[in-house]
């Protein structure tokens, strides 16, 4: 998710049109959701028990949104999620938003935007429904959740929900931004640390508590980087879901880590989800699963330079992710 993705989405920013084709369940294994440029989803549940899914700008928009009624089926809608910028970014690369429903009903959006005070580097920022509206409108806050520029900036943002009621934010520090070239950017040694942090946040769901804590990093085993961090807790065990190696990598997949802590030590089970040449994907990741443990979303390369959605039954058993 480093800054060459931009070049990915020329095509498709300069689209006025493009609406999902559903496809029907495969019997075994994910099948595509959304057919259309729709990378880094993440989704939402309504009140009334809609789902709606959101994802990385492109196709004319900052922030794109599907809506589906079985989680099967999936339609593109023709609307802006984030039709207001705060003063701190920058028009371009709105990355990899997550939205969460509070307990007032209203639906907080994390996402990643480029920082003015440092292009090409990112800040997590914060935008909060104008209306109990999973489709938004939402509004930017003033100030983001968290920049880190020296480190290389702050993007992957998701929303977590602990079994006492208290809030989280989990993000990536961006360290393969400021690397050495190569991978992503972080494949020429010395290699930077591209960390997974953990913030507590208020009830509004975005005022910081205390500091971030780190609860995983990259190693040899997981190339230049990991990104796309996803927490949820299942039983007594919290599982952070992760990819791996370069969104361009034929490498990039989905793997998890687990934790009777919610601030760990995380331990990786090194095991994959999935990867490319398994069920015809190619650089599967950037996945979101469901706090149920059952379902999820994730992107994968269906054309060259476009990456459409996925959707696939998962079952957990233990510390262990079965993909069905």
């Amino acid at each position: 998710m480093w800054v060459t993705r931009s070049t990915f989405w020329a095509l498709g920013l300069t689209m006025t049109a493009v609406f999902a084709s559903p496809v029907e369940k495969r019997a075994r294994g994910p099948w595509m959701a959304i057919n259309s440029d729709f990378p880094d989803p993440s989704f939402v549940q309504d009140a009334e028990g809609a789902w709606y899914a959101f994802s990385t700008n492109g196709n004319g928009k900052r922030i794109q949104v599907a809506r589906s009624d079985d989680f099967n089926t999936w339609t593109l809608l023709d609307i802006e999620a984030l039709p207001t910028l705060a003063g701190w970014e920058t028009e371009i690369d709105h990355w990899a938003p997550d939205v969460i429903r509070r307990n007032d009903g209203y639906y907080v959006m994390y996402y990643s935007g480029e920082a003015k005070e440092m292009v090409r580097h990112h800040c997590v920022g914060v935008a909060v429904s104008r209306d109990r509206d999973p489709r938004g409108p939402y509004v930017p806050n003033e100030m983001p959740l968290s920049c880190r520029l020296d480190q290389g900036g702050s993007i992957d943002p998701a929303g977590f929900l602990d079994k006492d009621g208290s809030r989280y934010v989990v993000f990536k520090v961006d360290g393969n931004s400021i690397g050495h070239g190569g991978d992503c950017n972080n494949g020429v040694p010395p290699l930077v640390s591209t960390p997974i942090l953990l913030q507590k946040v208020g009830d509004d769901g975005f005022t910081p508590i205390g500091d971030a804590v780190q609860i995983l990093d990259r190693d040899d085993t997981d190339g230049p980087l990991v990104e796309a961090p996803n927490l949820i807790l299942h039983g007594d065990t919290y599982f952070l879901f992760y990819s791996t190696h370069c969104f361009t990598d034929p490498k990039y997949d989905v793997r998890w880590a687990t934790s009777k802590s919610i601030t760990g030590p995380y331990v990786k089970t090194g095991q994959k989800l999935f990867q490319t040449g398994d069920y015809g994907l190619t650089s599967p990741g950037g996945g979101t699963v469901c706090g149920c443990g059952d379902r999820m979303l994730f992107h994968g390369f269906c054309e060259p330079n476009k990456r459409c959605t996925y959707a696939a039954n998962l079952a957990i058993n233990g510390d262990q992710v079965t993909l069905l």
